[in-house]
């Protein structure tokens, strides 16, 4: 009988950039912001645009095969791929594209949506296929193109978010590498951050009608998501790392969701992590929503700040409102 691999590694990260970025003194030619107000208030600098021809598919499989070539994987090893969006070509979902545009003709693949949660739900998700030995090589890409559905005259939210795609590659393994893990989530508080479907009424026949809309763009009340971030995401990471039998003086890094360098600020001072401890490369990238987490991560892991070994505590909070964090060992 085959023996059942208990374990998950992270063994290769990727990401995918785009060519093209909107500096804050452009988007000061579309809306009345300036560099100063955007910098002092999120810390962000510029952020990438996917064109009008190009792909969330794309964008997804450039980051996959990018983590699968890190970690000496062929396509038609993969099991499974996650793609964590909620942005995808197709609302049926976009890991299938992926997955073909991969040549992974083995792997299931399927989309999950918790916005800029979702790389760690996926995370999640995956490792318990893995620890139940159904699955031995997993792809985790986190990816999206909030660029679609940003209203480019709010200047309350198209200062923050950018697109962009980043990849872990999971192996089963001997060792269990993802330490400890916590997630929540709270619909009560839905309205302070969504992109909603808007309905209209479209007669069928006489007395009976069916919708016809489209989803508007992004919607958020920034105070009470920072309120909110502020206090949960350290929260959430203390609750990982007691799962881990860890406490915040063992993270070695600290990779979280990308929304605000004031909010990064203030969960590192709450947990005692040195800011030379603190992955950000917000300033270039802007709020990649699912995509943050494995886009910093990846930039850290291959200019060897993040080395094998090292612990590794990611937390992503956003939309639904959900949140979450994973302690891993990263190698």
């Amino acid at each position: 009988m085959q023996q059942i691999q208990v374990g998950v590694s992270l063994v290769g990260s990727g990401s995918a950039r785009l060519p093209v970025f909107l500096s804050n003194e452009e988007l000061g030619q579309v809306v009345d912001t300036s560099d100063e107000w955007i910098q002092t208030r999120t810390g962000i600098q510029q952020r990438g645009l996917l064109q009008a021809h190009g792909s969330l598919s794309d964008l997804a499989a450039t980051a996959g095969q990018s983590a699968l070539e890190m970690a000496a994987v062929g396509a038609t090893e993969v099991d499974l791929i996650i793609l964590a969006t909620s942005t995808p070509d197709d609302l049926f979902g976009s890991a299938a594209q992926v997955q073909a545009q991969l040549g992974a003709t083995r792997a299931v693949a399927f989309d999950l949506t918790a916005a800029c949660s979702g790389f760690v739900f996926a995370l999640v998700t995956a490792a318990q296929y893995m620890r139940n030995g159904v699955y031995k090589t997993v792809l985790v890409i986190g990816a999206d193109a909030l660029s679609r559905w940003t209203d480019w005259t709010d200047r309350r939210t198209c200062v923050l978010f950018g697109d962009g795609a980043g990849a872990v590659v999971l192996k089963a393994s001997d060792r269990d590498r993802l330490l400890g893990f916590e997630m929540h989530s709270d619909g009560a508080l839905n309205g302070c951050l969504n992109l909603r479907y808007q309905a209209d009424s479209d007669p069928l026949v006489e007395g009976k009608t069916v919708q016809k809309g489209t989803y508007q763009p992004i919607t958020m009340n920034g105070k009470e998501v920072y309120r909110f971030a502020v206090k949960r995401v350290p929260e959430v990471i203390e609750k990982a790392l007691f799962r881990a039998d860890l406490t915040p003086a063992d993270i070695q890094w600290l990779v979280l969701h990308q929304a605000n360098q004031r909010i990064l600020d203030a969960v590192a001072d709450r947990l005692k992590v040195p800011s030379e401890r603190v992955v950000s490369n917000m300033a270039r990238y802007g709020n990649t929503s699912a995509a943050s987490i494995p886009l910093a991560l990846d930039e850290a892991v291959r200019d060897h700040r993040i080395q094998p070994g090292d612990i590794v505590a990611s937390a992503g909070f956003g939309a639904g409102l959900t949140w979450g964090a994973a302690i891993f060992e990263w190698g």
